[in-house]
């Protein structure tokens, strides 16, 4: 039986849930803006910017659940006129990335205010299999609060 996927907004989750999956090690490695450390106060303002993404776009970011315990948080940020897609899971839920990214792209596809999303990886991330099998395409390199990503682009519509 495959386990159910859930998303829900982050004031529904246990902010020491957040400050854990955040301060593993593990999580940091392909996070080059990761440079402080999580801990209540950190949590509380990520929590607000995301939500205050809601109220100025209409939608954000989520934390998803497998069969009710949290596994991360990831989804759509406004940047620009783009819409870009993040996803960040805990280590022991990193299988989880495709189907978690199929069902948010799946929201992605029936949203009419998204033409397209984009994703911002590290340089450090070697393992692009899965972007390439979405169908994204690379489009370049960009800076962002001073780190360099590699931008990819993928149809929704």
């Amino acid at each position: 039986m495959k386990a159910d996927i859930a998303f829900v907004r982050l004031p529904e989750i246990e902010p020491a849930e957040i400050m854990t999956h955040m301060s593993d090690p593990r999580v940091a490695e392909h996070m080059p803006l990761l440079t402080f450390k999580w801990d209540a106060a950190a949590v509380a303002k990520f929590v607000a910017q995301k939500e205050a993404c809601w109220a100025r776009d209409g939608l954000g970011h989520w934390a998803f659940l497998c069969d009710g315990r949290y596994v991360g948080w990831g989804g759509f940020q406004k940047e620009g006129e783009e819409w870009d897609y993040g996803l960040v899971l805990r280590p022991d839920a990193f299988g989880l990335g495709m189907r978690i990214s199929r069902k948010a792209l799946d929201f992605a596809n029936a949203d009419a205010r998204i033409p397209f999303v984009t994703f911002l990886l590290p340089p450090s991330r070697k393992n692009l299999g899965a972007l390439k099998r979405l169908g994204a395409i690379q489009v370049g390199e960009i800076e962002y609060d001073g780190a360099t990503f590699l931008k990819f682009r993928l149809e929704t519509s």
